[in-house]
């Protein structure tokens, strides 16, 4: 059970990683998560099935979801559409686009493919298969948190930074506003590709809806990894974006193991989500948190007076 909610709580944390490139960094809405996701899938099912090896499967899955970036991009910028309208654009059309990529089939099966993760498991067969997983992605992403903070440490990173917060000092600096966009955008759309490919070697196949409700789930991770740490330190957002990653879909798991309880089941789990973010949204309306550890103070400095 922990083994698997990590997991999955990694797989998608790569995900989450580029929700917070493109939603508070840049601040941009970037719909077209929910095509590249199942993009990065796609290519590496394409690509293994006819003899590619997974590691370079990989690239070409981030390369792909770096290329359904540059068309938002492209649609945003070029043809002054908004970014949200720019989003389920492409969103819309790689949907076509993973089925073509798939030679029109709608899911491909992986389980007989030899993939990066059946290969850990059968490099490491008298240690369990799952845990095996667990210190990998555990591995990959602490890189990739590496990464990601070194690039915000760069003169580029900064200004991508501040482009999000305050888009004309960004301008009377001299630098195109447009390019530092740009490339925030395909590099949100590549991880999330990174992560829907990691995502089907993870479930052995490879459907082209499985990116239906990404974004929103991408949110409530983001959302709930906010509540856990409180800093405006770049290495501690994106520290908290894998574990809201992780939490949520420990959240997940409660709700499909337990609502049956109150008579729910996996069909509402969508509904789960949507509830959780007006939840994180109300809450950070009202500083429901700053409300409690106020009124928690007051007793123990009147007890304190006291003595």
């Amino acid at each position: 059970m922990i083994s698997g909610i990590l997991i999955e709580g990694l797989v998608y944390g790569i995900m989450v990683l580029g929700v917070f490139m493109t939603f508070r960094v840049l601040n941009f809405c970037d719909m077209t998560v929910d095509g590249s996701f199942p993009m990065g899938a796609c290519v590496l099912a394409a690509c293994i099935t006819h003899g590619i090896p997974p590691v370079v499967a990989l690239f070409i899955a981030f390369g792909a979801g770096l290329l359904a970036g540059l068309v938002t991009t492209i649609i945003y910028t070029k043809l002054r559409i908004p970014d949200l309208l720019a989003g389920i654009l492409v969103m819309t059309m790689l949907y076509s686009v993973n089925l073509r990529i798939m030679s029109n089939k709608a899911n491909v099966s992986l389980l007989r493919e030899v993939t990066l993760f059946s290969k850990l498991r059968s490099l490491f067969p008298n240690f369990s298969g799952e845990w095996t997983l667990v210190i990998f992605m555990l591995i990959f992403v602490l890189c990739m948190i590496i990464l990601l903070d070194l690039f915000f440490s760069t003169d580029f990173g900064l200004t991508m930074g501040a482009l999000g917060s305050n888009p004309q000092m960004v301008i009377s600096q001299g630098v195109d506003p447009r390019f530092v966009r740009g490339a925030g955008i395909c590099i949100g759309d590549g991880l999330a590709a990174l992560s829907g490919a990691m995502f089907a070697m993870h479930s052995g196949f490879s459907d082209v809806g499985s990116g239906s409700g990404v974004v929103v789930s991408g949110l409530a991770s983001l959302m709930l990894g906010e509540f856990l740490i409180k800093s405006n330190k770049i290495s501690m957002q994106t520290l908290r974006v894998i574990l809201g990653s992780i939490l949520y879909r420990a959240l997940m798991y409660i709700a499909r193991r337990y609502g049956y309880t109150i008579g729910m089941n996996s069909n509402d789990l969508k509904l789960i989500t949507g509830l959780l973010i007006i939840i994180c949204l109300i809450i950070s309306k009202t500083d429901v948190v700053g409300y409690f550890r106020e009124h928690l103070k007051r007793p123990l400095e009147s007890g304190d007076a006291k003595c």
